[in-house]
């Protein structure tokens, strides 16, 4: 007597087929969306490895991608604790904030402190407390992809993808192309920038190691625009070197380049790391305080002065000379620059010098501001 199978028991054989076909319809699908990822991978990173400077490589990275890949979202993390990277962009007369999509930082960590264990790309959902400083602006994302990037076992940035589709980036998606992907994006970035630095060499002084006037002007417009959104003052100082051809013409021009060495070396020693410091020209320095008033500004130059006359400075041949500077003093108030940034950085210079011509007429060895 047959009396079927029982409740709960095991499939039967039609089922079991069924239950094949469907896995088998799930692998193959599955094959095909690798397959396909394969072929556009292999697109970008040819692409990624033909972008010509910084700038191409960025929006090759981050608007590329996120065609190529069809996403809601994508950015790169650039550690930039110096803002070399940002320097070497300015350099190529582009502005950091021209590339959505590509976030400069201090530390990768601050945005996202899970990254300091990831070894290889990072797939899951969404999570906004722990993800949405690496998207931001970006809304109505469900899964996302983090992929570390190194320099050797230092972690230098990240590529995040983001999608709308909570299945888009899950445990079954091929990671290894992904993470094949950051080590070329690694390499390029890397290749990149030292391409651009050996651009940046007209953007530095050689006597000193000093940037140089064409660079101060470059990042002047940079941290008026900076200034303007955070409504926080920016002072600039310009610095001369008192008698400086008095120098020259009893030691020499040898001994003359050797002051103006050291004088760098005692401005540098009281800026700070987020001061921007370059020789303008001859014996004249610039050094821009970004958020900061005319009281900082006061301090600053008070220590300056402090610091080159401490002590002769040496001139050669075991031969100390006494120099002072006198340092003009001008301040950006915030909103005060209008929307020319060119023209608000010619300002800003051009009363920084009008002061220092009064320090110098009223007797050298001193500081005015502006106004």
């Amino acid at each position: 007597m047959n009396h079927g199978a029982p409740a709960g028991g095991p499939a039967t054989g039609g089922e079991e087929v069924l239950a094949l076909r469907e896995e088998i319809a799930r692998l193959h699908a599955e094959a095909g969306r690798n397959v396909e990822l394969f072929r556009r991978t292999l697109a970008r990173e040819l692409a990624v490895l033909e972008a010509q400077s910084l700038p191409e490589l960025l929006q090759a990275i981050v608007g590329g991608l996120r065609e190529s890949h069809g996403l809601e979202a994508v950015t790169l993390i650039v550690q930039d604790p110096q803002h070399e990277i940002r320097h070497l962009l300015l350099g190529d007369g582009h502005s950091p904030e021209g590339f959505p999509g590509v976030i400069f930082t201090d530390s990768v960590l601050a945005l996202a402190p899970q990254m300091h264990s990831l070894a290889r790309p990072w797939l899951g959902p969404y999570v906004s407390p722990d993800h949405q400083l690496l998207f931001p602006g970006a809304k109505g994302l469900a899964s996302v992809a983090i992929l570390p990037l190194k320099r050797g076992d230092r972690l230098v940035g990240a590529l995040n993808f983001g999608s709308a589709d909570p299945a888009r980036f899950s445990r079954h998606f091929a990671s290894d192309f992904l993470g094949h992907l950051g080590t070329i994006v690694g390499f390029a970035f890397d290749s990149a920038c030292n391409r651009a630095r050996l651009v940046r060499a007209g953007l530095t002084d050689s006597l000193t190691g000093w940037h140089n006037k064409r660079y101060l002007h470059a990042r002047l417009r940079e941290e008026i625009a900076r200034a303007q959104r955070h409504g926080a003052p920016l002072a600039l100082l310009m610095i001369d070197l008192d008698r400086f051809k008095e120098v020259n013409d009893s030691c020499g021009h040898l001994g003359g380049d050797a002051a103006i060495r050291e004088v760098a070396m005692r401005i540098e020693s009281q800026v700070r790391g987020s001061d921007a410091a370059a020789r303008f020209g001859g014996d004249e320095f610039a050094v821009m305080l970004p958020a900061s008033g005319l009281a900082d500004a006061s301090q600053v130059a008070t220590r300056i002065m402090r610091a080159v006359s401490a002590s002769p400075v040496d001139v050669g041949a075991g031969v100390g000379r006494r120099i002072t500077v006198s340092i003009g003093i001008a301040v950006l108030e915030p909103g005060a620059a209008g929307s020319d940034l060119k023209a608000g950085a010619e300002r800003l210079l051009a009363d920084a010098d009008a002061a220092l011509y009064r320090a110098k007429a009223a007797g050298r060895n001193q500081f005015a501001c502006a106004g």
